[in-house]
């Protein structure tokens, strides 16, 4: 079919021109809907018969090079978007090795019917995970660039330019029908979005992040935890989370389950220290009707019920010897034996182990297996405690008032100066757990929308105030203040020197942080 001469030039995406005179598209895409039935495929129509012919030769080579094809697709989105990605590698591939397939399928069986249906499936499957249309857009260009590069590796002879003009007209339809769908869908994916903006907003540079997947910190310890659980996250290997009682073990378990892209899978956690010893490899492993006294029924277990997602073992050196052999088998050999069962299960599970003691000392004295031990640290995840990270106590006293709040039903509006400098001054050995119940008694207590000093616990308030009239008064007086310069310069350090935003972060009027700046002599920023 012949093109005229007198023709617009219609700006397609990736800022290519191509001149199409509009009665000819009409004509073109009413035989196409004709022949092919396919009334609502005005894009894919777009494509001439010389097209067409060219991508039916190029998909030999294709479906003989799919693997190559497929990773030369995931190599060029990782290196296109580095850290910012949706997908990870396995997660990719699995996603488009479908479509991949119904590409070559169509385009060697003639037809785009079938081709049209299943690649404009894609924006929904990855709009639910998440993954901003842009995104999903550049991906699909890039298969274009994947297919011409493998075909031109591949092919003996010089590489007709037709076959190049062909793809890359095929992945400008692709992209147009991906945005009439994504267009027509916005409505019904508003509310996938709204549950994702969260996880978009951690994508802001780490300096800036105040809080990380329900965990909160803006200190320099925690920027560091928080880009240690995106490069774990980033594999299926093993995890073992280590931190003190209260510091945020499952939430850090969590976060990696939904930093990995993984949030519609199921996460699973299990505390390995509230079972009794009998029951424990049940509840992991599953086991069979009859397998024992008391099993009327099948039971798949934890194992299987967090298929393709993740298994957290809470206080993992809290589990039997006999029942660490068992999971080292589980995470070597990735399937378990039900109880009662000849037949090995195969498993597709993340598994996050955690404890709050010391693993190598657990191992030296016996409660945790050496080998377990050296098959968990694949990868550790060690979190701070509190008392090593005093800067974040302000956010998340304010984060803490906001949840409580809500729950106990009661507005507490923050906390006063001599309250405050109590809480900076304790050791906090049960951590952010410790530290929540201490502002849920506050709460309960308070007779304002303040909390007070006398309104803290006394082991808190005790601490850091004895007496202002005792003979050690004037050292007293002098660690507060060590205290208060230690906290308003780490608040100046994670601000990038900027005074009104350390004044927010300590939540303190910026008239008084000059004051205290003054006093301390402090230097700052804007």
């Amino acid at each position: 079919m012949e093109m005229t001469e007198t023709a617009e030039p219609l700006q397609l995406p990736f800022g290519r021109e191509v001149c199409i005179q509009a009665d000819v598209i009409k004509r073109h895409v009413d035989s196409r809907r004709q022949t092919q039935g396919k009334p609502d495929e005005p894009c894919f129509a777009l494509l001439w018969d010389n097209d067409l012919r060219a991508l039916r030769e190029a998909c030999g080579i294709l479906r003989a090079e799919r693997k190559a094809v497929l990773d030369l697709w995931c190599e060029l989105y990782l290196r296109h978007f580095r850290d910012r990605h949706s997908l990870q590698e396995v997660q990719f591939k699995s996603v488009f090795a479908g479509d991949l397939d119904a590409v070559i399928d169509g385009l060697l069986a003639g037809g785009l019917s079938q081709v049209a249906v299943r690649l404009c499936g894609v924006e929904k499957r990855l709009t639910e995970r998440g993954v901003p249309f842009e995104e999903i857009a550049t991906a699909v260009h890039l298969f274009e660039q994947s297919a011409v590069e493998t075909i031109k590796q591949r092919s003996i002879a010089e590489l007709d330019v037709g076959v190049l003009d062909a793809f890359a007209k095929f992945s400008r339809c692709w992209v147009i029908a991906l945005a009439k769908h994504f267009i027509r869908n916005s409505h019904g994916g508003a509310a996938v979005r709204f549950v994702h903006l969260g996880d978009e907003l951690t994508r802001l540079p780490p300096a800036e992040r105040q809080s990380f997947h329900g965990i909160v910190g803006a200190s320099p310890v925690m920027r560091r935890l928080y880009d240690i659980i995106e490069a774990v996250a980033a594999t299926r290997g093993t995890i073992l989370v280590v931190g003190e009682t209260g510091t945020g073990k499952e939430l850090a378990a969590r976060a990696v389950h939904k930093v990995s892209g993984t949030n519609g899978a199921p996460f699973v956690a299990l505390n390995c220290a509230a079972l009794p010893r009998e029951l424990i490899e049940s509840e992991l492993f599953g086991h069979q009707r009859g397998a024992f006294s008391g099993a009327t029924a099948d039971y798949p277990g934890l194992f299987r019920a967090a298929h393709r997602g993740t298994l957290l073992l809470d206080e993992v050196t809290e589990m039997p010897p006999e029942t660490q052999a068992k999971l080292l088998r589980v995470l070597q050999e990735r399937s378990v034996r039900p109880l009662g069962s000849t037949r090995e299960i195969p498993i597709d599970v993340r598994v996050i182990a955690s404890t709050n003691r010391n693993p190598e000392e657990a191992v030296r004295e016996g409660v945790l297996r050496r080998d377990l031990y050296y098959r968990l640290r694949v990868n550790m995840v060690d979190l701070p405690r509190l008392r090593d990270r005093i800067e974040d106590l302000p956010l998340l006293v304010e984060h803490l008032l906001g949840v409580l709040g809500e729950r106990l039903g009661r507005r507490v509006t923050g906390v006063d100066d001599e309250a405050m400098h109590a809480l900076s001054c304790y050791h906090w050995p049960g951590n952010v757990r410790e530290l929540m119940n201490t502002l849920e008694s506050a709460i309960t207590f308070a007779r304002g929308r303040v909390i007070g000093l006398g309104d803290v616990h006394c082991a808190v308030a005790d601490t850091p105030r004895v007496s202002i009239a005792s003979p050690a008064s004037s050292e007293l007086v002098a660690t507060l203040a060590d205290v208060e310069r230690q906290v308003i310069s780490r608040a100046l350090a994670v601000c990038g020197g900027n005074k009104r935003k350390a004044a927010g972060l300590l939540r303190i009027s910026r008239k008084r942080l000059y004051a205290r700046l003054t006093r301390y002599g402090i230097g700052g920023g804007a």
